[in-house]
């Protein structure tokens, strides 16, 4: 295959190569195998951290060039050398402490926690098990307010998500980027930073063409992602996404429970 037939492809993890409840389909993997192996460079874009993106990799059993971990705030690169088999390549942080003490004054009993660039998340209060990670460590708020930040997650488990996003959105955060999941969380990223900055970033640094590049996703934090893919390729909202989703998508296909993904990869 020539260099101008190839295709960067980013897909989401959850809820797009990983079903809601954590369950990976035979499907999925078997579709992404069937287009790695046909040359294209196929690769992920998620909210996770690196510690748990890896397994996902894992899971899938590829091993792309670049990966797009912290929603955009830290992109790996291959290096077989390295203990997992990546290094952090590009690095993004901000002072967390003047938007932790603006939200806090709105949401004074969230839940608070801050990732560094070592994949280390600082909290206050309680998270559910596993959406942190093993590398994590309850402080007192103050502490939060010294991190260099690559996130910070804020989690209102007492507001429905149309509350939730009507106090975000009455803030008037700035100088940083945000995004709420599909529950009431709110992820914070350094300003300017998202999936598609660090996505352009990883087009340029591998060469393909705006016109060759896919992405797919199903969150509030995969906006960005599917509008810089659907400018001159394709941004591909999964079935379940909410409507402010699938219109930054120029495509949709299945749900995740009807492995979308892999429906799209077979017809690629």
């Amino acid at each position: 295959m020539t260099a101008s037939g190839r295709w960067l492809i980013a897909l989401d993890i959850d809820g797009t190569v990983l079903r809601e409840d954590g369950v990976m389909n035979d499907a999925v993997i078997r579709a992404v195998h069937r287009v790695r192996d046909a040359g294209h460079e196929i690769t992920l874009a998620t909210g996770r951290s690196v510690a748990m993106t890896l397994p996902i990799l894992d899971r899938l059993g590829i091993a792309p060039e670049y990966v797009v971990c912290s929603n955009g705030a830290i992109t790996l690169k291959r290096d077989p050398l390295a203990p997992t088999g990546y290094i952090r390549e590009f690095i993004e942080t901000f002072d967390p402490s003047e938007v932790l003490t603006t939200i806090r004054g709105s949401l004074e009993a969230a839940n608070y926690a801050v990732e560094d660039e070592t994949g280390l998340y600082r909290f206050t209060g309680s998270f559910p098990d596993g959406t942190l990670g093993a590398a994590s460590e309850k402080v007192e708020f103050e502490e939060l307010l010294t991190a260099h930040a690559t996130r910070v997650v804020v989690i209102s488990p007492e507001h429905r998500i149309e509350d939730f996003l009507s106090v975000v959105e009455n803030m008037g955060l700035h100088k940083v980027s945000y995004n709420v999941g599909w529950t009431a969380w709110l992820d914070i990223a350094p300003d300017g930073v998202n999936k598609s900055t660090a996505l352009e970033r990883v087009r340029e640094q591998l060469g393909f063409p705006r016109t060759h590049v896919m992405a797919v996703g199903d969150g509030r934090n995969d906006i960005d992602m599917l509008e810089w893919a659907s400018a001159e390729g394709r941004g591909v909202a999964m079935g379940q996404a909410p409507d402010v989703v699938r219109e930054a998508a120029n495509e949709t296909t299945g749900s995740d429970l009807d492995d979308g993904v892999a429906t799209l990869l077979e017809a690629f």
